[in-house]
């Protein structure tokens, strides 16, 4: 039964993942996973055998979720965008209470400092969020055709701040990938890939993203563990900044994905439905 719901919560980490603005570090730790997971990877080679035994339900579920998600998720957005995006913010909201019980007692609690880290967090994800307005437009797309060896690196680099990102909670490494121009082009290779359209370019591309999100998650889950293990309380209130404003980044981001959303009755009625399921689903998973 812990396998399973390991693999429920790496299916949600995953979906996370595809959307911009949802990140998959907020889920995982409000689904209660976030520090075993960052320490299974950062201490992998410790003890093999009892990493891979956690580690794996959760890959399993990320994958799936991209290789299943990618459509469906693009299609709920299209068609019923604002329960999609209710219930992805419930899930963020769900989980909340588990973090303040972290700070709750801690005499960081008392200190101004505390609370200039969680302004500075919340800061930083307005900023990636609102960046359209504050910055103009983003860099465009880019094109995985005639690729030359430097696109490959600039792929590897590309997958490396992704990841980094993904780790990150509040932080959402499809939002980066948006700004920087590579989140539709993704998303068309692994929809190609769930198709077995054009395998070998695709495949390549893949390979080569791949290898950098998994350096960026090696390299930033150590620097976290660090961060926890030296300044658990005021990475908390980081951590708690990020989320908050990760509840406004999510509508914010898919607005910008989706389009003009027009409100109707129906939609308005399903998405306090799916908020609340969201909030329960996030609380839940979260204790266990």
């Amino acid at each position: 039964m812990k396998n399973i719901i390991l693999v429920i919560k790496g299916f949600i980490m995953g979906i996370a993942n595809i959307i911009p603005g949802v990140s998959g570090g907020t889920l995982a730790l409000t689904l209660g996973i976030y520090e075993d997971f960052i320490g299974a990877i950062s201490h992998f080679f410790r003890n093999i055998k009892k990493h891979v035994k956690f580690l794996l339900p959760i890959f399993i579920g990320i994958l799936l979720s991209v290789i299943t998600m990618s459509n469906v998720i693009s299609t709920c957005f299209d068609k019923y965008p604002i329960p999609t995006t209710l219930f992805f913010m419930g899930l963020v909201i769900g989980g909340i209470p588990m973090l303040l019980k972290r700070v709750k007692n801690t005499k960081e609690k008392k200190q101004v400092s505390s609370y200039v880290i969680a302004l500075i967090t919340f800061s930083i994800v307005m900023v990636m969020a609102f960046s359209e307005q504050i910055f103009g437009s983003g860099l465009g797309n880019v094109s995985f055709s005639n690729m030359a060896v430097l696109d490959y690196g600039i792929l590897f680099l590309v997958g490396l701040i992704a990841a980094a990102t993904m780790v990150i909670p509040g932080v959402s490494g499809s939002l980066v990938l948006m700004l920087l121009g590579y989140y539709l082009p993704i998303i068309g290779v692994l929809k190609e890939l769930t198709k077995l359209e054009n395998l070998g370019p695709n495949l390549l591309v893949a390979f080569i993203f791949g290898l950098g999100v998994l350096a960026g998650i090696v390299v930033i889950s150590k620097i976290i563990e660090y961060l926890l293990e030296k300044f658990e309380a005021k990475t908390f209130f980081g951590v708690i900044g990020f989320i908050l404003a990760s509840i406004i980044a999510i509508p914010v981001s898919v607005y910008h994905e989706v389009g003009t959303v027009v409100f109707n009755v129906p939609q308005g009625i399903l998405g306090v439905l799916f908020l609340a399921i969201g909030i329960v689903i996030g609380y839940k998973l979260g204790e266990k």
